[in-house]
């Protein structure tokens, strides 16, 4: 490469340029959506020791979080098991969980936070290791302890499917943007926000006296970078 001289004389130095997508994708959040009935004798008879309704509403926000979190594992607009680069899936050795498979699944990025797997998988995973001598890490998470290899957790996620033949995948993820890994997407500031990103709308009073309340979570997720997520596919837990 010949390089440009400047006006002083000195090289200028080649010219780098990133690249840009010029049509990149766009999210558009996702909806869970239910309508909680309240009977206004209900918040009249037994509102204490205990807020009534508050309490049915926690209950209704637990089970949008669950149906939350099965879509964020297998959407197939944003869900990680259908969102993951091709480059980044990869096949078990022999069927079965090995060491050797979850080691290739940290060597194909840097930082991986944890992995995500059923409780199924996890435990098909200790009987590998146990039938090789091998013996995984233990970790407190949270206040629990859970199985982890190489220092990197092993969380259960009974939200990833088994199929049929009984295999699943395992999940590497690294996280947040600034390393630029798997970032959740919500929007704060909405109408009746009871929550970050959900929300809870008055829907009024029937002719029976029963109290109506449209309950709504918006919610999607985005890999910033293809190293971020991988996939370990066809995993065997009933052998």
């Amino acid at each position: 490469m010949q390089l440009a001289s400047g006006h002083d004389g000195e090289p200028d130095l080649p010219a780098t340029f990133a690249d840009y997508d010029l049509n990149p994708r766009e999210y558009e959040l996702s909806v869970a959506q239910t309508i909680l009935r309240v009977h206004t004798r209900v918040a009249d008879l037994y509102d204490e020791p205990m807020d009534q309704l508050e309490q049915q509403l926690r209950l209704t926000v637990e089970e949008l979080r669950e149906q939350q979190e099965h879509e964020l594992v297998n959407n197939r607009e944003f869900g990680l098991l259908h969102n993951a680069d091709l480059r980044q899936r990869i096949q078990t050795t022999t069927g079965p969980p090995v060491p050797g498979d979850l080691d290739e699944l940290l060597s194909r990025r840097r930082k991986t936070e944890f992995f995500l797997a059923h409780p199924r998988t996890i435990a098909a995973f200790g009987r590998e290791c146990t039938r090789l001598g091998v013996y995984p890490d233990s970790l407190d998470v949270h206040g629990t302890r859970v199985t982890a290899w190489r220092g990197v957790p092993l969380l259960p996620c009974n939200k990833i499917p088994i199929t049929d033949r009984g295999t699943s995948s395992i999940l590497a993820l690294r996280t947040g943007e600034e390393h630029q890994g798997v970032v959740g997407l919500h929007q704060t500031g909405i109408p009746d926000e009871y929550a970050p990103s959900l929300n809870v709308r008055f829907m009024g009073i029937n002719d029976k006296a029963v109290t109506s309340y449209l309950v709504s979570a918006y919610y999607s997720a985005a890999v910033l970078t293809p190293d971020a997520l991988g996939v370990l596919e066809n995993v065997e837990i009933a052998r």
